[in-house]
């Protein structure tokens, strides 16, 4: 599952990011922040990481850096 879900970010990235203009609010972006966070935590972990990121991109949002967290940080996730 891990890598078919690193496949889809990774064709993400490279058919169809390109083609639209660069509009995130964070850095990483949003998709390379979805990779890193299965590759770190697993694909049902780091899907969960992913999406609770995505949801905060939205024009409220101040955005910034916003990095995976540690795989053995005690952060609320």
């Amino acid at each position: 599952m891990k890598k078919i879900l690193l496949s889809i970010i990774k064709f993400y990235q490279k058919a169809i990011s390109p083609l639209t203009p660069p509009t995130c609010r964070f850095h990483p972006t949003c998709s390379q922040y979805g990779f890193e966070a299965i590759e770190t935590h697993g694909a049902l972990k780091g899907s969960w990481l992913a999406a609770r990121r995505i949801s905060k991109c939205h024009p409220f949002h101040e955005g910034g850096y916003d990095p995976v967290p540690d795989k053995n940080s005690k952060d609320k996730l």
